[in-house]
């Protein structure tokens, strides 16, 4: 446990402050909570938006969050500044995803290995090639009932891995993993800040509720659809997809910024044609132009389904659980789910 939080916090005081009002992803921020992180009970930072979330929820007004990514950056590019680094070594926890942001693991292992908080160690992230050969669906109660292989999303597998790491960093998009890892921060906050252990067990419970509601509208929402198959700019919704039993078809991998090749599109675009597909889907982060290439071709619509990466204006809905059942209303609608 780390101690002198709130000396360590006045040093960075107004830097730390004005990083947070700049870079607040849409799901709150120190002015709303009014904790300046000379105040705070701890400080915790982040590099992409679902854990700002959760830390937010969970730590409650006491806790100060830095959210290192801006709204509306591709959090794989992030490049930190000095100030940025400097935060993430005052940092009572720096909660991360290891390999999700390199720009982030290396400050984090240079500058606060002691207080690192890393998602990897807490669930079991999936291999960035798409099928865990270790421990296939069985984690997951919703197995795909339906046969369904994807031959097209990981064409470029290893080239991804080597660029992204080895998992796929997307375990938010799973209700359950998140829940997970919310019982692993509330305990470390506890850790770090004894006197409101209670307070962060109470809205761990609140989280996890949450996400149990979310998961049980997704169960009911997906339990009868027309159609299975879910046509993606890239492959981050393998965590959404195996968990309900749906086939995810990526135009492209892991990495957001690989450009498809023709061979890929008019393989994808093949696809949406012989499997009757309806719906091609875009993410507020990706360039719309792939997506409506192959809807033009096919007929089929365009919709935005979002990965949770950052809370932009297109995506549907302004914090973690608006997005998702948003999410869950563009699947329904796309899949003829009854």
């Amino acid at each position: 446990m780390r101690t002198g939080t709130t000396v360590r916090a006045a040093v960075l005081g107004t830097a730390t402050l004005m990083m947070i009002t700049a870079c607040g992803s849409g799901g709150g921020g120190a002015e709303d909570t009014g904790v300046p992180p000379a105040d705070a009970d701890l400080t915790v930072v982040t590099g992409v938006y679902p854990l700002e979330w959760l830390a937010r929820e969970i730590g409650g007004d006491g806790v100060a969050v830095t959210q290192l990514t801006e709204p509306g950056t591709e959090p794989h590019d992030l490049e930190l500044t000095g100030r940025q680094v400097g935060e993430v070594s005052e940092a009572d926890i720096a909660f991360f995803v290891g390999g999700l942001q390199p720009a982030v693991d290396d400050a984090i292992s240079q500058e606060a290995s002691d207080s690192a908080l890393d998602v990897g160690d807490v669930v079991h992230l999936r291999p960035a090639g798409g099928e865990d050969e270790e421990h296939g669906d069985e984690e997951h109660a919703h197995e795909d009932e339906h046969g369904h292989e994807d031959e097209h999303a990981h064409e470029e597998e290893g080239e991804e891995e080597h660029d992204h790491g080895e998992h796929d960093p997307h375990f938010w998009l799973d209700v359950e993993l998140m829940a997970e890892t919310a019982r692993a921060l509330g305990e470390r906050m506890g850790e770090v800040h004894p006197e409101g252990a209670d307070a962060y067990e109470q809205n761990v419970e609140a989280v996890t509720a949450e996400l149990e509601a979310i998961g049980q509208e997704y169960e009911e929402g997906l339990a009868s659809c027309e159609h299975h198959d879910v046509v993606v700019g890239h492959t981050a919704f393998t965590y959404l997809t195996e968990a309900y039993g749906l086939e995810q078809v990526g135009v492209s991998g892991v990495d957001p910024d690989t450009e498809p090749s023709p061979s890929q599109i008019a393989a994808i675009t093949d696809i949406v044609r012989e499997r009757d597909i309806t719906t091609v889907f875009t993410e507020p982060l990706m360039p719309p132009e792939t997506a409506e290439t192959i809807a033009s071709e096919t007929g089929a619509e365009v919709r935005v389904l979002d990965p949770l990466e950052g809370v932009t204006e297109d995506s549907p809905g302004d914090d973690y659980p608006s997005i998702m059942r948003g999410n869950l209303a563009a699947l329904t609608t796309a899949l003829g789910c009854s």
